[in-house]
């Protein structure tokens, strides 16, 4: 039996079993601000961080996809916490962001090396000591190795994932540890071996862009169209801090329909302007044709809105789906909505 034929026929097996439909759900920048940190401890009597409330109103849209992924924009470290410009998190934060829901924290971005090679390695650890899925980064080219192509059955959807950034602050890393950079021939490689390892569906994370720009720039309509037309289904995409809108294009390798996602902007921060306020969350469906083909069928915002510790009962910074946030920090979020293009 052939190639071509086997594959009809598995996901004519699927589709049969019902696996015709998931969930994926995209959030943009965790960041971590000393004023953040500083309510955490605060809220642990100080001993400790407590961001049990952060994402409690957001949860249930979170946990209802069947797979959550969020951009971890700060290295975790052990001690002398710290915020903008070098960030420094606890490891409550990561499990916060665990217990909210998600299930792949992205590592690659310009915060990566905040804490050089070490903080690096150590959010690393942290993360695998808390049994939490992350691409991005590595200690060494061996762990890269091990874990690209990274692909996850969701639902019966075989999905890859990949994850690279634009730079990493200027710094650069000293030791065999690995930082997934913008590199156009080994996001190839990757993209060829991430589908030769059996993804049906492939999804590339990418920190890019500039900051507040609320439309996307040429780099990243450019890179957009490269990723596309080597065959990636989603491309997400991080760093402005500011929501840009998204796009449903054709794959051309396949015909189905590509998804670019050109900013999420914060999922949560201390930032303080109209448009840095909130963010998006990226709710794709994932359905199967009559033959059992996958495709990205449906795409849509869901709109978040940060409130801090004066805005709400918890004493801490919140993120709220934007209907409901607090009373008093209504007019602010339809500020922030309007804005969006």
């Amino acid at each position: 039996m052939s190639e071509a034929i086997l594959a009809i026929v598995m996901n004519l097996t699927l589709a049969m079993a019902g696996a015709q439909e998931a969930t994926l759900l995209f959030a943009g920048d965790a960041m971590m601000h000393q004023a953040q940190i500083d309510a955490a401890h605060a809220l642990a009597g100080g001993k400790g961080y407590d961001y049990s409330a952060c994402f409690r109103p957001v949860q249930p849209l979170v946990s209802q996809a069947d797979y959550a992924v969020v951009n971890l924009e700060t290295p975790i470290g052990e001690k002398n916490f710290t915020g903008y410009p070098c960030f420094n998190a606890p490891i409550e934060y990561a499990e916060a962001l665990s217990d909210a829901g998600f299930d792949l924290f992205l590592t690659a971005n310009n915060h990566t090396l905040d804490r050089r090679d070490k903080g690096l390695r150590h959010t690393i650890a942290a993360l695998d000591s808390l049994r939490i899925p992350h691409i991005g980064t590595y200690k060494d080219a061996e762990e890269r190795s091990a874990s690209i192509p990274r692909i996850v059955n969701v639902k019966g959807f075989k999905i890859g994932f990949l994850n690279y950034t634009y730079g990493t602050n200027g710094f650069t890393v000293q030791t065999d540890a690995v930082v997934d950079y913008i590199d156009r021939e080994q996001i190839k490689r990757d993209i060829e071996a991430t589908r030769q390892a059996g993804a049906e569906l492939i999804v590339a994370a990418m920190h890019w862009g500039e900051e507040y720009r609320l439309l996307p720039v040429a780099s990243e309509k450019s890179l957009a169209d490269f990723l596309v037309s080597q065959g990636v289904d989603m491309v997400i995409g991080g760093h402005p801090h500011v929501v840009q809108p998204y796009e449903m294009r054709t794959n051309p390798l396949s015909g189905r329909p590509a998804l670019v996602v050109y900013s999420l902007g914060n999922f949560i921060s201390n930032m303080k302007t109209r448009d840095t306020r909130g963010g998006a969350l990226a709710v794709v469906k994932l359905t199967r044709d009559s033959i059992g083909n996958p495709t990205v069928s449906d795409a849509r915002y869901e709109l978040v809105f940060t409130v801090p510790p004066r805005g709400n009962k918890s004493g801490n910074f919140v993120v709220y789906p934007i209907d409901s946030v607090p009373a008093a920090w209504r007019p602010a979020a339809a500020a922030f909505r309007s804005a969006l293009k």
